[in-house]
């Protein structure tokens, strides 16, 4: 088995994974397992894995480099421009799914590769993006944890403040799909 730590790319049952946290179990009759939480690198779905000790996991080399969303070339087809090699880089929606609620043209991303061969984008943790719907403020909607729903520019939508208003910059996290602060109006 591959050393398996958090950040490391493996390779399980022929599918690469990043894994994000990592557990060592012990079970009964001296049977070891590990409890990995993993993001598959070509869907980007997060998954909970539980892995005997005796199954094998390969580490498998993931390259990392900086890019920049450049357009929509179609319905189907995104293009990306690598800075280290500057190549244009082209993913279908199925491989870059779960990021296209924050994509904007200009948005600088992290492109993965394994084996010299694009898989897939991270996203950055925090997002600026503007605010294009959402309903008005009430006075009196103070009530703790609570919110309204925020049509983004990218069309994504998430849970925001009652403050918040059409036209204004908010910062969102990419990872848990949360309002984090204002930082603007339009």
């Amino acid at each position: 088995m591959a050393e398996v730590k958090k950040g490391t790319a493996i390779k399980y049952r022929n599918e690469p994974y990043l894994v994000l946290d990592f557990k060592h179990v012990h079970k009964a009759n001296d049977i070891t397992t590990y409890s990995l939480k993993v993001k598959h690198l070509k869907t980007g779905n997060v998954y909970n894995l539980t892995v005997k000790r005796d199954e094998p996991i390969e580490e498998i080399e993931l390259e990392r480099n900086s890019g920049i969303f450049s357009y929509k070339l179609n319905d189907n087809t995104y293009v990306f421009f690598d800075n280290q090699n500057y190549e244009e880089i082209h993913f279908s929606k199925e491989d870059i799914e779960d990021s296209l609620g924050y994509l904007k043209e200009g948005l600088e991303v992290t492109i993965l590769y394994i084996d010299k061969k694009p898989i897939g984008i991270e996203l950055p943790n925090f997002v600026e993006l503007e605010v294009i719907e959402t309903e008005p403020n009430f006075k009196g909607d103070t009530v703790a944890g609570a919110g309204k729903p925020a049509k983004l520019e990218t069309n994504k939508v998430i849970k925001v403040p009652y403050f918040i208003e059409v036209g204004d910059i908010i910062k969102v996290d990419t990872r848990e799909d949360k309002y984090i602060e204002r930082v603007g109006k339009k």
